[in-house]
């Protein structure tokens, strides 16, 4: 890879995880804006991980509540931490297990087409505005159950398609639950967790069976890039729901789509 092209998947990558503007399209999309080839599975390792480090160090409060929740269950207490480790585990399994399934049988691939990507950006964009700007905001976190965790995790599942977003969409459900923006995000975010994790792994078994374990500078700087970013984004966005809306991220979306739209059909 060019310095240039690997600059520039580790900060998009870093940029748009957690963004509800979809990170799977935006590096589908670079290889072709750029013209070229894919950076494969040894730099997408490195950025997830980059990514995931970002968003634990952002909520370290959180992970270590759920670690120690953990520690609790083991010994057999249920503890406000293992309370939320279950349910974060219970929303991840939707996702989990569909994932599972649509890669090991090939179709994840023919989801990643332009047409599909510029109509799920401008689809999704929209219904996050109408969820966001209809519905109430008088949950918090800590009023979050199993029915609703199942719900977003299943919205979850959504996010396979390329363009939906997996933070869109779940930001979408938890808003359409009642939670407040930033809660909202934050169920979000922590959702995110053992879904890159699960990615991470995903990639590095096919890396290990590829005979490709070698990371090299390429993936450190990929990872470190992707880090500095995700905990740029991830910060911004926290501080800006505080006292604002998604529509920011609605119309970058839906001029995101317009112009994918046009490209293709024009």
């Amino acid at each position: 890879m060019s310095l240039l092209h690997l600059i520039v998947v580790a900060v998009v990558q870093g940029l748009t995880e957690f963004l509800p503007i979809s990170s799977s399209a935006h590096l589908i999309l670079v290889p072709l804006a750029g013209d070229w080839p894919d950076q494969g599975p040894t730099i997408d390792i490195a950025v997830h991980l980059g990514t995931l480090g970002a968003v634990m160090l952002y909520f370290r409060q959180d992970v270590g509540v759920m670690f120690f929740g953990l520690l609790d269950l083991l010994r057999g207490r249920f503890t406000p931490g293992g309370r939320l480790l279950t349910l974060i585990s219970l929303g991840t399994v939707p996702a989990l297990g569909a994932g599972y399934v649509l890669a090991s049988q090939g179709y994840l691939e023919l989801l990643r087409s332009p047409v599909i990507i510029a109509w799920t950006t401008v689809l999704f964009g929209v219904l996050l505005w109408a969820v966001d700007g209809m519905c109430p905001r008088v949950k918090r976190i800590g009023q979050l159950g199993h029915g609703g965790i199942l719900l977003i995790g299943l919205a979850q599942v959504l996010a396979l398609i390329p363009g939906t977003s997996r933070s869109g969409i779940t930001i979408t459900a938890a808003r359409g639950l009642g939670y407040e923006r930033e809660d909202a995000a934050r169920i979000s975010l922590l959702l995110s967790m053992p879904i890159i994790l699960a990615a991470g792994l995903y990639l590095g078994l096919q890396v290990v069976q590829r005979g490709q374990l070698a990371l090299g500078l390429d993936a450190l700087i990929a990872a470190a890039l992707a880090f500095i970013t995700a905990l740029l984004a991830v910060t911004l966005m926290m501080r800006w729901l505080r006292h604002a809306s998604y529509t920011p991220f609605v119309i970058y979306r839906l001029l995101l789509g317009a112009g994918l739209l046009y490209w293709i059909y024009g």
